[in-house]
């Protein structure tokens, strides 16, 4: 287990940024940034490898597409009722303990499901039962771990540890599904049970943090004043309620991901297998973005970053609904992972910097709930218009909404787009005003 902990360890120090001045791994000076990433990043890959095979193996036990519509249910039902809950919990106790608490539920759940898979079981209902506590994992995990990244790094390496954390996630979101469909060919056991080791090395990384616990705060009675204090908080700052609800409506009328598999199958006609490059497109562009700016930040022009990316993000999407030729597919696609990694970069950066360490963890709850909200309804939106207009009219005038929302938001939210600088900050992250 310490060799594969060494190796994980390793693999993150490859991943990570380079301090074009020092020529050294700028991130990886800080012990801790180096055990949490890495963790992080083991973690991804687990649930990308067990989604991957609770799909398979729902839909070899039932052959009913409906019963994968309630495995994605069974999760996302739990993560909306308890993310506010969740984000208080982050705010009220070491958030380095609930962090590891979070990854000893996830598993649990990945030995629950193995151990299904072994006793050869056919029922679906124990899957789903294990996904509605994958889904309460989830909701006390995402909110978590956003808090507890700015606790973890020094302010001069937040802007590169939130490109590395971006960066790793996108590999996992790559390799980690390829890893599952290989461990599947062996048995979903196998799957299962490469899971489980991944989440206990990534459990072991996070045991062993020193530092990002502070314990002085005020504990709050869960009240719904309490609970809701992270809205009421996003509402009374322009440049968080701009940059998160910008990036919810691009989203929202930019998902022509939901349509890939009609792009594949009847428009490029490329097949499965061009299905796949396709999906996995848009991850590498993301990831190669987040390589760069985890290298060279962003330091200047942040709001004209910030609204030039969600409007490159929409031209590509017009461009992609357009193409007949995969490469211009591909390449379209590959422009909107990374224009989207642009938002999802600077809209991190500004929600932590601007959230005060107290309530950071119910704020990134709500940022949570949007971010979550964005993609499924995005999903729906494309599938709904597609079905009133469709598919390549859907696509295209999702993309042309996008660039009107950011056209639009522009003046909704000045004060954004004018912003030049991240904010900085003092002491235990809070904003420098």
């Amino acid at each position: 287990m310490r060799r594969a902990l060494r190796l994980t360890e390793r693999y993150a120090r490859a991943s990570m940024s380079i301090d074009p001045a020092g020529g050294r791994f700028v991130v990886l000076r800080h012990p801790d940034l180096r055990r949490y990433l890495s963790a992080r990043f083991v973690i991804g890959m687990a649930t990308q490898v067990q989604t991957v095979a609770v799909g398979w193996q729902v839909f070899s036990v039932s052959g009913d597409p409906f019963d994968l519509g309630l495995v994605a249910l069974s999760q996302f039902l739990p993560f909306v009722v308890l993310i506010l809950p969740a984000g208080h919990v982050a705010d009220h106790f070491d958030r380095r303990r609930v962090q590891l608490l979070t990854f000893v539920l996830l598993g649990i759940c990945s030995a629950a499901l193995l151990g299904l898979a072994v006793a050869g079981s056919e029922e679906i209902a124990p899957v789903l039962g294990v996904m509605v506590l994958f889904g309460v994992a989830r909701a006390f995990n995402q909110p978590t771990g956003q808090a507890l990244l700015p606790n973890l790094a020094p302010i001069g390496l937040f802007p590169s540890a939130v490109a590395v954390h971006s960066s790793l996630g996108q590999i996992a979101t790559i390799a980690g599904p390829a890893l599952g469909g290989l461990l599947i060919v062996v048995g979903v056991d196998a799957a299962y049970a490469g899971s489980f080791v991944l989440i206990v090395i990534g459990t072991l990384l996070v045991s062993g943090l020193r530092g990002g616990g502070s314990t002085d705060r005020v504990r709050e009675p869960v009240s719904w004043n309490a609970l809701l204090s992270g809205v009421r908080f996003v509402r009374s700052q322009p440049v968080v309620l701009g940059s998160i609800s910008l990036d919810l409506f691009a989203v929202l009328f930019g998902g022509a991901t939901a349509l890939l598999p009609i792009y594949a199958g009847e428009i490029l006609d490329v097949g499965p297998v061009g299905l796949g490059v396709m999906r996995a497109t848009p991850a590498v562009g993301a990831a190669v973005l987040a390589a760069l700016v985890a290298i060279r930040p962003i330091e200047r022009g942040v709001g004209r970053w910030m609204f030039g990316g969600v409007a490159a993000f929409g031209i590509a999407t017009v461009v992609f609904g357009l193409s007949t030729e995969l490469w211009i597919s591909l390449a379209a696609l590959a422009v909107m992972g990374a224009a989207d990694m642009v938002s999802v970069y600077i809209r991190h950066l500004l929600v932590q910097l601007e959230t005060p360490d107290a309530i950071r963890g119910r704020v990134s709850a709500v940022n949570s709930v949007f971010i979550g909200a964005s993609n499924e309804l995005g999903e729906f939106e494309s599938g709904v218009t597609a079905a009133w207009w469709g598919v390549i009219p859907a696509v295209v005038i999702g993309g042309l909404a996008t660039v009107g929302v950011a056209a639009a938001w522009t003046r909704l939210f000045p004060m954004l787009a004018r912003l030049d600088r991240f904010p900085a900050t003092t002491g235990e992250g809070e904003p420098r005003r």
